[in-house]
C-alpha cells in the first residue's frame, strides 16, 4: 500500500477519479435496492449518483488537459488511511439505516480526502478544483445526513412494517413459540422423573440450547431472503435460534431452586406468562384475533405440558 504523502499530483487525480466512480456506482446500488420499498429514498440516492458522475467528468477533463489520455489504476485500498467499508449494498433487501449511514461516513471521507489533497498541490489549478469539490462534498454529506432524518411517507412507512415482520418478527416468534412450548415436554418430564430440581435444570438448559441451535440453523438455510424478502438468511437464523433459546430457559431458571415443588409453581407461573406474550405478539404484529390467538398458544402449551407430565411420572 501507498502512504497519501507519497502520492503525485497525476496520482492524487488519478485517485479521485477513482472514488467518484466507486461512490457513483454504490449510490446506483442503493438506489435500485431501495426502489421496491423505499422509493423516494431511491430518488435522493439517484440524485447524489449523478453529482459524483458530473465530479467524476470535471476531474477527467482537468486529468486529461494536464497528463494525457492514460488514467492510472490507483484504488482507495491501495492507499494507508481510508476506512473499510462493509459491502452494505450487496445484502439485500438493504436496511435503511444501514444505507443512510453508510452514505453519510461516505461523503464525509471523501471530503477529507479533498481538504487533504487541496494542501498538498503546489499547481493553482488543481487546487482550485479539489477546493471546489471539498465544498461540494460538504453539501453531500449534509444532504446525506438530512436523508438519514427524512419521514419516511406513508407508503415506506407501511413497507418498513411489513420488511420488520418478514425480518424479525415472523423469525423471532417462530423460535420464541418453539422455545416456550417445545422444551415444556422434557422439562416438566424430568421434574416428575427425577425429582430433582437440579437434573431438570441441566435438561431444560440442555433442551433450550439445543433447540435454539436446531432453529436457527432450520431458519438460516429455509431460504436466502433475495425473492421472498426475509432479509439476510444468518440474521434471521440468529433472531430465531436466540428467541427459541430465551423461550426455553425462561421456564427453565426456576430450577435453580432447590425445593422442587417451589421450582415447578414458579415455573408454572412463567409459562403463562411466556404464553400470553406469544398471544399478545401474535395479536399485535400478525393481525390474529387476540381470543383465537391465546386459544391457539394455550391449547398446543397445554398439550405438551400433560404430555410431559404424564410421561414423567409414568
Amino acid at each position: 500500500m501507498r502512504t497519501f504523502d507519497s502520492l503525485s499530483e497525476q496520482e492524487v487525480l488519478a485517485l479521485a477519479i477513482s472514488l467518484e466512480e466507486e461512490d457513483a456506482r454504490i449510490y446506483e446500488d442503493f438506489a435500485d435496492g431501495l426502489q421496491e420499498n423505499y422509493p423516494e429514498q431511491a430518488g435522493k440516492f439517484r440524485a447524489m449518483r449523478r453529482d459524483e458522475d458530473g465530479h467524476r467528468h470535471r476531474l477527467l477533463e482537468h486529468y486529461k488537459s494536464k497528463f494525457g489520455d492514460h488514467v492510472p489504476l490507483i484504488r482507495r485500498q491501495d492507499v494507508r488511511g481510508f476506512v473499510d467499508r462493509k459491502p452494505v449494498w450487496l445484502v439485500r433487501p438493504l436496511g435503511l439505516k444501514a444505507v443512510q449511514k453508510t452514505a453519510e461516513s461516505m461523503e464525509v471521507e471523501t471530503m477529507r480526502f479533498y481538504a487533504a489533497a487541496c494542501k498538498r498541490t503546489t499547481d493553482t489549478g488543481i487546487r482550485q478544483l479539489l477546493g471546489d469539490l471539498a465544498e461540494e462534498e460538504r453539501g453531500h454529506a449534509h444532504t446525506a445526513e438530512q436523508i438519514a432524518h427524512t419521514k419516511l411517507s406513508e407508503d415506506e412507512k407501511s413497507q418498513a412494517k411489513r420488511l420488520f415482520l418478514l425480518q424479525v418478527v415472523q423469525p423471532g416468534l417462530a423460535g420464541l413459540m418453539d422455545g416456550s412450548v417445545s422444551t415444556l415436554a422434557p422439562l416438566f418430564c424430568a421434574a416428575f422423573a427425577t425429582h430433582s430440581s437440579w437434573a431438570t435444570f441441566l435438561i431444560g438448559l440442555a433442551a433450550s440450547v439445543g433447540a435454539g441451535i436446531s432453529m436457527g440453523f432450520a431458519e438460516a438455510l429455509s431460504d436466502d431472503g433475495s425473492l421472498t424478502g426475509r432479509g439476510h438468511p444468518w440474521a434471521r437464523g440468529f433472531v430465531c435460534g436466540g428467541m427459541t433459546a430465551l423461550g426455553g430457559i425462561g421456564h427453565t431458571l426456576p430450577f435453580l431452586i432447590s425445593n422442587l415443588h417451589v421450582a415447578i409453581s414458579i415455573a408454572v407461573v412463567v409459562v403463562l406468562v411466556e404464553l400470553s406474550v406469544i398471544s399478545w405478539i401474535r395479536h399485535r404484529f400478525m393481525d390474529t384475533p387476540l381470543v383465537s390467538a391465546v386459544l391457539q398458544v394455550a391449547l398446543g402449551g397445554v398439550l405438551v405440558f400433560l404430555a410431559g407430565i404424564l410421561i414423567g411420572s409414568s
